[in-house]
C-alpha cells in the first residue's frame, strides 16, 4: 500500500483523535445504547437508534484512522530546506491583488485551509512543489487561472 506523507503534528493529532474516540466515545455510546434499551420496544425507540446510528460512525472512523495511521509516513519538515516540498511554510503573493497568503503545505488527512495547512494533492500545493523564492507560480483553480509570487519558504 502506498504510505501517506503526514507532518509529526498532523501524526500527534490523529493519534489523539484516534485515542478520544476509543477511551471516551466509545464507551459512552456503549452505555448509551444500553440505557436505551432499558426503556423498553426497540422498534419505536428514537434513542436506541440515535445511539446505534452515533456507535457506527465512531466505529467507522475508528477504522479510518487506525488505516491512515498504520500509512503514515511522518516527515519532519525541520530537517528540509530548499526548494518547495512537503512540509514547507510558504508565503505567496497573489500578483493581481498583492493580497499575501501563507500556507504549510501536508498531507491530505490534517490539510484545513482555515487554518493554512494546505493538502499536498491540491492544484495550489502541486503548482508549488519544486519551485525557489521569487519564482512566479500559475495555478488553474475551479475560479480560473491565478498567478503568485513566492516570498518565503521556511521548515519549521
Amino acid at each position: 500500500m502506498e504510505k501517506i506523507p503526514m507532518t509529526p503534528a498532523g501524526f500527534a493529532a490523529l493519534q489523539a483523535e484516534l485515542k478520544q474516540l476509543k477511551s471516551v466515545e466509545r464507551p459512552a455510546i456503549i452505555e448509551a445504547i444500553a440505557s436505551a434499551r432499558e426503556l423498553g420496544d426497540l422498534k419505536e425507540n428514537a434513542e436506541y437508534h440515535s445511539a446505534r446510528e452515533k456507535q457506527g460512525f465512531i466505529e467507522g472512523r475508528i477504522k479510518e484512522l487506525e488505516g491512515v495511521l498504520s500509512l503514515a509516513e511522518v516527515i519532519d519538515p525541520t530537517k528540509l530546506s530548499g526548494a518547495i516540498k512537503f512540509g514547507a511554510k510558504v508565503t505567496l503573493v497573489d500578483e493581481d491583488t498583492d493580497e499575501e497568503k501563507t500556507w504549510q503545505i501536508v498531507g491530505e488527512h490534517e490539510a484545513n485551509i482555515e487554518k493554512g495547512l494546505l493538502n499536498i494533492k491540491s492544484p495550489i500545493a502541486r503548482a508549488l512543489i519544486g519551485k525557489e523564492e521569487g519564482d512566479s507560480v500559475e495555478v488553474r483553480t475551479p475560479g480560473g487561472v491565478r498567478s503568485y509570487e513566492v516570498l518565503s519558504i521556511h521548515y519549521a
